[in-house]
């Protein structure tokens, strides 16, 4: 009987993105038959295991974050996956998340909401957290959008890990208080991941800004429990980590049959947004068009048309058609049909719903109307865009 290949996981398990990576692996491990998986609980600032100096395995699957990690990943010299992106190691190549797609996802969550003021709260010298805010910015002015303005905070110390970083954010409370009040509202405010956007909303509670009413808070990365220990839940941009596992893992995969390794970081792009109740606001002055927007978000999976909006709002329908170009930009059937696809977009990449079932979860008559709606607006057809989120970045399969 041949032996196994043996692989170590050194992903931790404290938080959700980490569990997720070690799910998508698992999915990888099934389908190759032939993987023994390593694996102890951890958590993300650990150094290197006492065991790893000495295990007998064919190659690793780790999110680096530690300096001693590194170190001992470079001195064993097995082929290594990372999927952190702290260190640039030769011969090491990186799956991460697509910081500029999460940005743009972001932005257009935002600017959805009719908000023209942002701002993005970060841990300042922390690379994927600094990363993310110039994409923002960068996002934001594609759309012609105003500037995020940027919470200063106290700056990475020499040395200090992200991880490290991130808990010494938690002692910033009354600093982030302080900007929050400074900044013009209603605001949408973008945090760096879900922890950062919690110390965004205790800090509203500090200073009395009514979350999402007058600041709209979005996280990144979407772990649940996070996002639902807060009040109001915090909406976040819904990292693929499973996805980045189970590439990372072919990626390994193909190392071990020696392959090169891929040159150039591989990205995975983000699911979409968890929208919850922290960004549950319509950032619109005229209350007959905020009235209109808040029914077709709640009802336009049910089919519903133009006259039905209508029925809840004392105006005319060009009056209405004319308020929504001046505030959002599109028409009020434009605005049924993002909604509507928008879901198309999130089942698709999901789940393995049939197009039937697809169609009428989202509000459409058939297959065919939804086929040809998607199409004209995605640019590709339902399935091209099913493959290409399931697939990820590259050929990312069993060989």
């Amino acid at each position: 009987m041949p032996r196994p290949v043996r692989i170590a996981l050194l992903i931790e398990t404290s938080r959700e993105a980490g569990r997720a990576m070690l799910r998508g692996i698992a999915a990888y491990a099934r389908a190759r038959g032939d993987w023994q998986l390593f694996h102890h609980e951890r958590t993300l600032r650990e150094g290197a295991p006492p065991w790893l100096r000495r295990w007998q395995g064919d190659g690793v699957i780790a999110r680096i974050e530690s300096p001693r990690l590194a170190r001992e990943i470079r001195r064993r010299g097995l082929p290594t996956v990372d999927l952190r992106a702290s260190f640039n190691l030769p011969g090491v190549p990186r799956v991460i998340n697509d910081q500029a797609a999460i940005a743009a996802q972001a932005a257009d969550h935002l600017l959805e909401r009719g908000l023209r003021h942002f701002a993005y709260c970060g841990l300042p010298g922390v690379d994927y957290a600094d990363e993310r805010g110039r994409r923002f910015a960068d996002a934001l002015a594609r759309r012609g959008a105003s500037a995020p303005r940027v919470f200063p905070g106290a700056g990475r110390l020499r040395g200090e890990s992200a991880y490290a970083a991130e808990g010494r954010a938690l002692t910033d409370e009354a600093a982030l208080a302080a900007w929050i009040r400074s900044l013009p509202r209603p605001v949408g405010v973008l945090a760096c991941n879900d922890s950062r956007a919690r110390h965004v909303l205790a800090a509203c509670v500090r200073c009395g800004a009514r979350v999402p009413d007058e600041v709209a808070v979005l996280g990144i990365g979407n772990d649940e429990v996070e996002c639902e220990l807060c009040h109001p839940p915090i909406s976040s941009v819904m990292s693929d980590s499973r996805r980045i596992g189970y590439v990372a893992a072919a990626v390994l995969d193909r190392m071990l049959r020696g392959k090169p390794p891929p040159r150039r970081d591989l990205l995975v792009p983000p699911l979409g947004v968890a929208a919850r109740g922290s960004t549950d606001v319509v950032a619109v002055a005229d209350a007959e068009t905020a009235e209109a927007v808040r029914f077709i978000r709640e009802h336009a999976c049910d089919g519903i048309r133009v006259e039905d909006v209508l029925e809840g709002v004392p105006v005319s329908r060009s009056t209405l058609e004319r308020r929504f170009r001046r505030h959002l930009g599109r028409t009020p059937k434009a605005e049924i049909r993002r909604v509507q696809l928008g879901r198309v977009k999130d089942l698709l990449a999901t789940t393995d719903g049939s197009l039937a079932e697809i169609a009428d979860r989202t509000g459409f008559s058939d297959v065919s109307n939804l086929c040809h709606a998607f199409r004209r607006e995605e640019g590709m057809t339902l399935g091209a865009y099913r493959r290409k989120r399931k697939a990820g970045p590259g050929r990312a399969g069993p060989s």
